[in-house]
């Protein structure tokens, strides 16, 4: 619940739930909710237990494994000038989305001293394009938008490899 929903107060939930099920079987997702909303506050528009089941999804679909393992096939997959367009919808997913084009497509030095000039070798897979969110008129459409951060790369031309 810490790792996958970033519940602060997961230490806490936890400790609940384990109180609970000493006296009885939690059988039902309502009756997590509800142990649930006895630990977290309320927030404006926002269920208690919203980034609970977010974590306990995330966990059981193996969600951010799948996204890694995604971004990781578009580099073969994409063709060159191609956009990889990824929508998150929170932090852990765009964290994860942010730190492989970063990764791609920030230049490599070469050391001092090779006989290889740094222009010579393609450096980067991606060139970031930049995030967009949405904008209010979207977001007053659509609620569900207003968490989402659509990130935009452009896949490098390949390079011939010198024989």
């Amino acid at each position: 619940i810490y790792e996958f929903g970033e519940e602060k107060k997961s230490r806490h939930i936890a400790s609940a739930i384990k109180r609970v099920q000493q006296d009885q079987t939690i059988t039902t997702t309502l009756q997590l909710a509800n142990i649930i909303a006895g630990v977290v506050r309320t927030k404006k528009n926002k269920h208690p237990a919203t980034r609970s089941f977010q974590a306990i999804r995330i966990f059981i679909n193996q969600e951010l494994k799948q996204l890694a393992e995604t971004l990781e096939q578009s580099i073969d997959v994409l063709a060159p000038e191609g956009r990889l367009s990824i929508i998150s919808f929170h932090s852990i997913e765009d964290r994860i989305v942010k730190q492989f084009i970063q990764k791609h497509s920030k230049q490599k030095q070469l050391p001092k001293g090779l006989p290889v000039m740094n222009s010579d070798i393609q450096q980067t897979l991606f060139k970031d394009l930049g995030k967009q969110f949405a904008s209010k008129t979207e977001v007053q459409n659509n609620k569900r938008s207003r968490s989402a951060i659509l990130r935009v790369a452009q896949r490098t031309a390949l390079k011939e490899r010198a024989c």
